[in-house]
């Protein structure tokens, strides 16, 4: 009898190491919902403080960017959020964005993230896919 149970637990032990580890989204890396809201008031904060960025908020509704921002993370990232709001281009027609203005979001997005604690190779793996948004948000 001792030997049939040393038997299962070895296989049973076998079958658990075979077996296919969960390799967590990007959405769960980022630390879910509640990740990216923190993300999300983090780079409002970094907004607020950016010479470069803080005019183009001046007549924004905070509370509602905030909550289309997050649902844009939230879906980039596999989330099950939906985002809702109007395309890229649409949302920055007229903003007259420029190279130094994307970049300094892109910087202040960053800063979001390390406040967050989130590893640098997840931080890429999230500006990549942002990355094909740039054509549609730079002014040409």
């Amino acid at each position: 009898m001792q030997r049939l149970a040393t038997l299962v637990a070895l296989v049973l032990l076998a079958a658990c190491a075979g077996a296919p580890t969960h390799e967590p989204t990007l959405y769960e890396q980022l630390g879910g919902r509640d990740g990216i809201a923190a993300i999300s008031d983090h780079l409002l904060d970094a907004f607020a403080r950016d010479p470069l960025v803080a005019p183009t908020f001046d007549h924004v509704d905070i509370r509602r960017f905030r909550r289309y921002f997050a649902d844009y993370l939230c879906q980039t990232a596999d989330g099950p959020c939906r985002y809702t709001g109007d395309p890229m281009s649409e949302v920055h027609r007229g903003m007259h964005i420029d190279e130094a203005m994307f970049n300094a979001v892109v910087q202040d997005l960053i800063i979001a993230m390390d406040r967050e604690h989130i590893p640098v190779r997840v931080q890429n793996r999230l500006l990549a896919r942002l990355a094909p948004q740039r054509k549609h948000i730079i002014y040409r």
